[in-house]
């Protein structure tokens, strides 16, 4: 274990800007993991991370000492200099630096996907990310204006769920969707398709669209078809993240049944 007591320390400087700054993190092609959960996700799904850094006061916290004994770079800091670091309030002083994995969208979309065109709320994507992996989508395909998967408030939002996705970012999402072997649907509350007439046995594409705007009208004239989640209440729309949960585990009923 290696310790850094000086904020004057070269070390600790490039981790301050990577834990602040994206652009840093964009230029390292590396992500910070703030908290037990998902450094554990890590751990178990992706293996070691490139740095662990631990504060002093959570050195014997009996959630992070058995991290701590798994990974082979640990560095240690006074609570005054990691609390610079963390964006969690009252957190755990646990993070880890890892590679930002990269990924290339496929030629022809073939497998159960997800495209997000300009989902920009970072809990919203996040969740969007949760339920894909619970529902058992594996890819993930984010267009121009969607917010950066792996800021650290999407990472927190989608609880690991990037640990078992194949994510690639600024794709031409209606290239993909023209070339696609699959169903690509798109939600619009203005189809006159309901979600619960559609046939969903077998592989397909959700495009999820803004949290305002909803799906561009490229990316609605490119889809194979438009579907809309009926609702009762007296709300003009659901949420692009409840929405998204809904179409997700409609398909997997459907297969499962």
């Amino acid at each position: 274990m290696k310790t850094i007591s000086s904020r004057d320390n070269a070390q600790y400087k490039a981790l301050k800007q990577l834990a602040t700054s994206s652009q840093a993190r964009r230029k390292a092609g590396q992500s910070v993991l703030d908290g037990v959960h998902l450094c554990q996700a890590w751990l178990d799904l992706r293996g070691q991370p490139l740095e662990c850094v631990v504060s002093e006061s959570s050195l014997a916290h009996p959630e992070v000492a058995p991290l701590l004994a798994r990974c082979d770079k640990v560095l240690m800091l006074p609570d005054a200099l990691y609390s610079a670091l963390s964006q969690v309030e009252h957190g755990v002083g646990l993070l880890f630096v890892v590679p930002t994995p990269q990924g290339a969208a496929p030629a022809a979309l073939s497998e159960n996907a997800v495209l997000l065109d300009g989902v920009q709320d970072p809990g919203n994507l996040g969740s969007i990310l949760r339920s894909a992996a619970a529902a058992g989508i594996r890819h993930v395909y984010c267009g121009p204006g969607t917010a950066a998967v792996w800021s650290p408030k999407v990472l927190r939002a989608a609880m690991g769920a990037h640990f078992v996705l194949d994510i690639v970012e600024q794709v031409d999402l209606a290239a993909l969707a023209a070339q696609a072997r699959i169903p690509v649907l798109a939600t619009s509350g203005y189809a006159a398709q309901s979600l619960y007439e559609t046939d969903l046995r077998g592989p397909a594409a959700w495009i999820l669209g803004h949290e305002g705007q909803g799906v561009s009208d490229t990316l609605l004239n490119a889809a194979s078809l438009r579907i809309k989640v009926p609702h009762l209440g007296q709300v003009e729309s659901l949420n692009v993240a409840a929405c998204a949960a809904v179409c997700f585990f409609e398909q997997m009923r459907q297969n499962l049944r």
